[in-house]
């Protein structure tokens, strides 16, 4: 006998992954959908560890490149439901991911589509207003844990869960970049002169940036950071001597680059290299 197949918005946390179990328990044939954004951390290979060990199919939805990417930076761009105190629009990208679980599911002639939201657990998408715009919109979602009496921000009941299901799950940590403060005017540049694109994300999380009108300058603050610039496709500005690397969007920005290398380098730094 065949069994009716759902699809789960997983994003691999505690709450996500108590919806597959629980979803499986009822019965059905889940397919985990797991959304990878351009500026949250990328959990993939977690997930997919998880989705093997449990005998779940999982479905990868890549947002950080191609047509996915340029319709997640339009929604980001101009909101239609507000921000949180960083630049994070969370009801709006809520309604894309839900918009792409039902296009996925429709596609699949599945019915079901499933969440791991918890009423009051986010301050701004998992409030009842926010999941009822979902709902007008076409996107509904069964939410098994609020089925189950679970609310608020404590996860007692979800870890009373986990043990039963003896499942293992990542502490709870902020992922998104939009929801940093720090990064608000960040962001608000780089979207306006529209300067984020597939090859420039490896720079939203590292670095000091320096923004005027659509030139752009990243410096990098540690090894580690140089490393990422030196990989990011574009013009790069290397000192021979110990100190920051820096990627430009312009070449008309090397000599500009050269100053700010110079004045945040611990050491002398007579000698550069321009890579294209």
């Amino acid at each position: 006998m065949l069994r009716e197949k759902g699809v789960v918005m997983f994003s691999g946390g505690l709450d996500s992954r108590l919806v597959l179990k629980i979803m499986q328990e009822r019965g059905y044939d889940i397919v985990a959908l797991y959304f990878k954004l351009p500026f949250n951390k990328n959990t993939e290979n977690e997930v997919k560890k998880f989705c093997k060990k449990q005998k779940i199919k999982i479905k990868i939805i890549d947002c950080t490149k191609g047509r996915l990417l340029k319709e997640y930076l339009k929604i980001i761009k101009k909101p239609k439901y507000g921000r949180g105190a960083g630049f994070n629009p969370c009801i709006d990208c809520r309604l894309f991911m839900s918009s792409k679980a039902r296009e996925y599911a429709n596609k699949n002639k599945i019915s079901l589509v499933a969440s791991g939201e918890v009423l009051g657990q986010r301050p701004m998408s998992q409030t009842k207003k926010a999941m009822e715009i979902i709902n007008k919109k076409g996107f509904e979602l069964t939410r098994p844990l609020i089925e189950l009496g679970i609310s608020g921000r404590s996860r007692r009941k979800q870890i009373a869960l986990a043990r039963k299901y003896k499942i293992k799950y990542p502490n709870p940590a902020g992922g998104c970049l939009l929801c940093e403060k720090n990064l608000k005017n960040r962001f608000r540049l780089l979207l306006k002169y529209n300067l984020i694109n597939e090859k420039t994300l490896p720079l939203m999380s590292i670095g000091r940036h320096f923004i005027n009108s659509n030139r752009w300058i990243v410096l990098g603050r540690n090894e580690k950071e140089n490393k990422i610039i030196s990989e990011t496709k574009g013009i790069k500005v290397i000192p021979k001597q110990p100190g920051p690397s820096a990627w430009i969007n312009n070449k008309k920005l090397v000599d500009k680059a050269r100053k700010l290398i110079k004045k945040y380098s611990k050491h002398e730094i007579k000698e550069f290299g321009v890579l294209k």
